[in-house]
């Protein structure tokens, strides 16, 4: 096995481009880390990085040898999963990227439950808002909230997620309640907007009478965290579109406040993405079997929480 241990080491430096990185992911230290490289190419005669005391690259070598590695750890993985599907024991490590305010609320509180059932799994889990490429971080599955970009990748749906138009009852106070979106942009509403990667503007679409209706709306403040923006609303600099699970408490102890509510924001789908090699894993469709009907159930729960919407929309 330590000859597999180097190439699934030289694998996660070659992708997180440091020795410290691929310590962390690995629960080893960058000292053997480097250790298990030296290893390797003593073993191949030849250099795989070049190093300084500040970089790190491969050379021409290495990333000749990258594909062939990659190569040798799937079809090791296959095995593995041949054997799982024989003797029903999952085994390995699960890498798991989620969104803050989904990965916080959703996903995190149910991966324990998950580790307890299966103890020969290991689960690592990545939040960030941020779009994550599943081949080149090496991300076995990604939960996301709307449509992704990667059109190649498969894709399960997980459940459908209701949003709101919200602020603090002192910001309504002051600007006013919007019935709609015309309001929000007749009015010249404050609208705290969640950057994504590529956008150039915010539009926000609501549910009409005559159908979804997209409106551009601005703000003074945006951030790629949506729980910064949570905040933001919270202390009254603005109205933010929300996921009902992400504020449910909020809304339920009247912190913060649903507008719009007679014309409210298309609901968002959560989904879970990932190669269509990873579905054959039996411990990526336990996992993914595991997530979908426990996340159900934390939605459902978190909007009962919430309660009726259209009783809190003051200003009428």
């Amino acid at each position: 096995m330590a000859y597999l241990d180097n190439i699934r080491t030289f694998v996660r430096v070659y992708e997180l481009g440091s020795m410290s990185a691929a310590g962390r992911d690995l629960r080893i230290s960058a000292a053997v880390a480097s250790a298990r490289i030296g290893q390797l190419e003593a073993h191949l005669g030849v250099r795989l990085f070049q190093r300084t005391t500040r970089s790190l690259a491969p050379t021409e070598q290495g990333r000749r040898f990258y594909d062939g590695a990659v190569a040798v750890i799937e079809k090791v993985e296959e095995a593995e999963a041949l054997v799982a599907q024989i003797t029903e024991t999952p085994r390995g490590t699960i890498h798991v990227a989620a969104p803050l305010g989904a990965g916080r609320r959703l996903i995190a509180p149910e991966l324990p439950g998950f580790a307890a059932a299966y103890p020969q799994v290991d689960l690592r889990l990545r939040l960030s808002d941020r779009i994550i490429d599943l081949a080149a971080e090496a991300i076995d599955l990604r939960f996301f909230l709307g449509r992704p970009r990667d059109s190649d990748l498969t894709i399960r749906q997980i459940a459908t997620c209701a949003r709101v138009l919200c602020a603090a009852p002192d910001y309504i106070a002051r600007r006013g309640a919007p019935r709609d979106g015309a309001d929000l942009v007749a009015q010249g509403h404050d609208c705290l907007n969640l950057r994504f990667p590529g956008a150039t503007e915010f539009r926000w679409t609501l549910q009409t009478p005559d159908g979804p209706q997209a409106h551009a709306v601005s703000g003074r403040l945006e951030c790629d965290d949506g729980d910064v923006l949570t905040d933001w609303a919270l202390d009254g600099a603005g109205i933010a579109m929300k996921p009902v699970f992400e504020i449910a408490e909020h809304l339920a102890a009247g912190r913060l406040v649903a507008v719009c509510t007679e014309t409210p924001p298309l609901p968002v789908q959560m989904a879970c993405l990932f190669t269509h090699r990873r579905l054959q894993d039996p411990k990526i469709r336990l996992f993914i079997d595991h997530m979908a009907g426990r996340i159900g159930a934390a939605l459902s729960a978190a909007e009962s929480r919430a309660g009726p919407l259209e009783a809190r929309d003051i200003g009428k």
